[in-house]
């Protein structure tokens, strides 16, 4: 039943598919986000990409007309930091990824190199990376020659821009598999830890919780992992048919945000 939906008060967003796609803010984006405010919710926006930081994203909701702050953001990098933090601590990374990427993981404390001859290098992580070559790439099969811990952002195959599609951490990742064997721990969607750490973060309980995303394997997934229901919109790369096919059901689809916000009450 729709009536569920009214219950919520805490929406956890993908961006690219689901709010806007590239430059174009969706016709419901901004009403939706003013029926949370009415309602006392909240809204926090998360997204996979590590390829930038929450002051980027900041700046670019402003160009699209939405106010936002940087509590307003969770990104695979924070949920990264998490896991580095519990799991890895003090532990050197080799790191392919943009600039910024490693830059938020050395501002949090992270000990992060791009020189795959440091002897010290206990692991390798990989982001989405929009300033990708080819040495990078075959920094990182010299290095899972070696029994290292291997991580990476994100599993989405394509990040959706204006013209189509590009390359997005996940098919990195296959290519360094064809080529190693080697297969990383993700982080990011649809592992649970970003949602757990938004629940963390705000104080909601799981049931006040609703993931809203546009791909069953990364969104969904993630929502149900953490144990909170979900909704699939239709205005980016998911299909009902890939809800069909996936074991992991969102508990509502609709065609897009704007949908959502007729159930809020």
């Amino acid at each position: 039943m729709l009536s569920g939906i009214s219950q919520k008060r805490l929406f956890l967003l993908d961006l690219d598919g689901t709010l806007y796609l590239d430059e174009t803010l969706f016709e419901g984006t901004l009403p939706f986000l003013s029926r949370v405010r009415e309602i006392g919710g909240r809204a926090l926006f998360l997204t996979n990409n590590s390829s930038r930081g929450a002051d980027a994203y900041i700046e670019k909701m402003a160009r699209l007309g939405i106010a936002s702050t940087e509590d307003d953001f969770l990104t695979s990098t924070d949920a990264t930091v998490r896991y580095l933090e519990e799991n890895h601590s003090g532990t050197l990374f080799y790191v392919a990824g943009t600039e910024s990427f490693r830059s938020q993981l050395q501002s949090a404390g992270i000990a992060v190199t791009t020189d795959r001859n440091d002897p010290a290098i206990g692991g390798v992580l990989l982001g989405f990376d929009t300033e990708l070559t080819f040495s990078k790439l075959e920094d990182v099969c010299v290095l899972l020659r070696r029994d290292l811990p291997y991580l990476a952002t994100n599993p989405d195959l394509v990040c959706p821009t204006w013209y189509g599609s590009v390359p997005d951490c996940g098919s990195v990742s296959k290519m360094i598999e064809n080529a190693t064997g080697k297969t990383p721990r993700f982080i990011g969607k649809p592992e649970p830890e970003m949602i757990l750490l938004a629940l963390e973060k705000t104080g909601y309980g799981k049931s006040d919780a609703l993931m809203i995303g546009d791909r069953v394997y990364t969104d969904v997934a993630a929502g149900v992992n953490a144990g909170i229901d979900t909704v699939l919109v239709l205005s980016g790369e998911g299909t009902v048919a890939d809800a069909e096919a996936s074991d992991k059901k969102p508990t509502w689809i609709l065609p897009d945000i704007s949908f959502v916000t007729r159930q809020l009450s």
